[in-house]
Order: C-alpha cells, then sequence, then structure tokens
C-alpha cells in the first residue's frame, strides 16, 4: 500500500522510523528550516498561514502536491496507536497496523474525545470565541446548506474526533480538502481575528476539527478508530485547572509565546 502519513513538525524532534511517516515542517515560510525535513512552503502552498492554519497548512500542501495512495496527518508528538501497553514510542502504530485498520472502512479516525458535561460547542465557546462556530454555521447555509443537519448535531453532542487526524484514499482527501478550505476560506474572509490572542488565532485550525465529523455524517462515511497516543508529557492538573476557570469564572487560559510556539503546527 502506497501511504503516507505527514508528520507535521515546527521544531526538531523525534520521529518513527518507518518510511510510512513523511515530517514536513509545518510554517516553514516563516521559519528557519529543519535540516533534512521537507518545508510545507513548496509548490502550491498557504504556508504563510500557518499561525491561523495550525497543521492544516501541511495538509494543504499533501492535497495539492503529494502523490500517494493513502494520506494520513499525525503531529510531531501525537499519532496512531496500536495498542495501550509498553512506552509512548513502542505503541505508535507501524505501517501494517494502520494498513490493516484501512482495510475495513479505507477511512481512520482517532477515538472520540469525550467532553461528557460540554457539549462540543459550549466547549468551544468557553475556550475561544462563540463566534467562530456561529459565522461558520452561517457560511454553510448560504454556500453549503446540505452540511447544516450535521453541523447542529455535532455542535450538540458531548463527544467528537479531534487533532486533525486521519488517514483516507488520496481521491478522498481531495473531496475533504476542497470542501474544508472552500469552507474555511470564505470564513477568513469574513472573520476579523485582529484583536485576537495568538492562541486564538488558530481559528481555522481549531474550527476544522469540529467539521470533520460534519463531513463524515453528511457524506455517509464509514469508518475505523484507532486509539491515539501523546509522546511528549501532558500537564493534566494545569489542563484540569484551565478548564474549570474556563466552565465556571469566565476565564481563558494565558500560554506564554513560547508555549502557544511548541502547541502550534
Amino acid at each position: 500500500m502506497n501511504m503516507k502519513i505527514l508528520v507535521a513538525a515546527h521544531k526538531p524532534c523525534r520521529l518513527p522510523a518507518e518510511d510510512c511517516y513523511l515530517p514536513v515542517q509545518a510554517g516553514a515560510a516563516l521559519h528557519p528550516p529543519l535540516e533534512g525535513i521537507l518545508g510545507d512552503d513548496t509548490g502550491d502552498n498557504i504556508s504563510r498561514k500557518n499561525p491561523n492554519y495550525c497543521e492544516l497548512t501541511v495538509l494543504y500542501w499533501a492535497w495539492k502536491n503529494l502523490d500517494a495512495d493513502y494520506i494520513g496527518l499525525a503531529h510531531y508528538r501525537r499519532y496512531f496507536a496500536a495498542g495501550h501497553r509498553g512506552d509512548k514510542w513502542s505503541r505508535v502504530a507501524s505501517g501494517p497496523q494502520m494498513e490493516r485498520a484501512l482495510e475495513k472502512t479505507g477511512l481512520v479516525l482517532p477515538k472520540k474525545r469525550q467532553y461528557f458535561i460540554e457539549t462540543s460547542y459550549s466547549q468551544y465557546a468557553h475556550a475561544h470565541h462563540a463566534r467562530d462556530l456561529d459565522e461558520t454555521r452561517r457560511v454553510l447555509a448560504e454556500g453549503w446548506p446540505e452540511y447544516l443537519p450535521a453541523f447542529d448535531r455535532v455542535m450538540k453532542r458531548t463527544s467528537g474526533h479531534r487533532f486533525n487526524m486521519f488517514i483516507m484514499k488520496r481521491e478522498l482527501l481531495k473531496e475533504y480538502c476542497a470542501w474544508l478550505f472552500g469552507v474555511l476560506g470564505r470564513l477568513e474572509e469574513r472573520l476579523d481575528i485582529r484583536s485576537y490572542s495568538l492562541n486564538d488565532a488558530r481559528v481555522f485550525g481549531f474550527v476544522s476539527e469540529r467539521l470533520l465529523d460534519v463531513w463524515v455524517e453528511t457524506r455517509g462515511l464509514g469508518y475505523t478508530e484507532m486509539p491515539v497516543v501523546f509522546t511528549e508529557n501532558q500537564h493534566w492538573l494545569k489542563k484540569g485547572g484551565a478548564f474549570l476557570k474556563r466552565k465556571f469564572a469566565g476565564g481563558k487560559e494565558q500560554e506564554s509565546p513560547r508555549e502557544i510556539l511548541d502547541r502550534q503546527v
């Protein structure tokens, strides 16, 4: 199977050794090149939009420039996993393991993230700006009304596929990207983000996480879920405190530019 799993990265990092993984520097047009890693700034690209589009600049580059039968998107510290045992790097899925998952439906998504006491809409509104999703709905209503029923259902759910991670056939990816970047392009024209914080300015990457389920559901696509392994330490206490602050005190977590860059791919 000719499969390439893009690994969006913005700094030197440990990477899987298998040939199916293709590291790509996100936002390469804005930063010094990473040695031995392709940049998302060649050919047809939107590399300079990385501060607002996050890992989607790598996805756009692959859509326009990469030739492979199956294309996936992962992150320099977040990968599909093949199990729950062993150290983190030993759990990163191998090429054959991802191929077996693809054989079932031709589409692999990460296991759903559960919010429990939040809907997809309320979680976003507490973390960012509700108007981002409100304007997205208006964009869909005007240009892609057939996606509205799924959008409304997805926004009311307390779970969803996140991280902008997936593996799919190239032909399916071309259809997805044409739709996704069409919607986000229209949203970008209408949304004034000049007053947004550095984190909230990543709006189009955040919104796209919520749109994947909308597209999959509207298209009636079957999919196989795989767990996700996070290869760096996660600060759960800090994350939990920030969530409670957003939820009950109306405050937003303030991150340093360094913290935002570390999460910005």
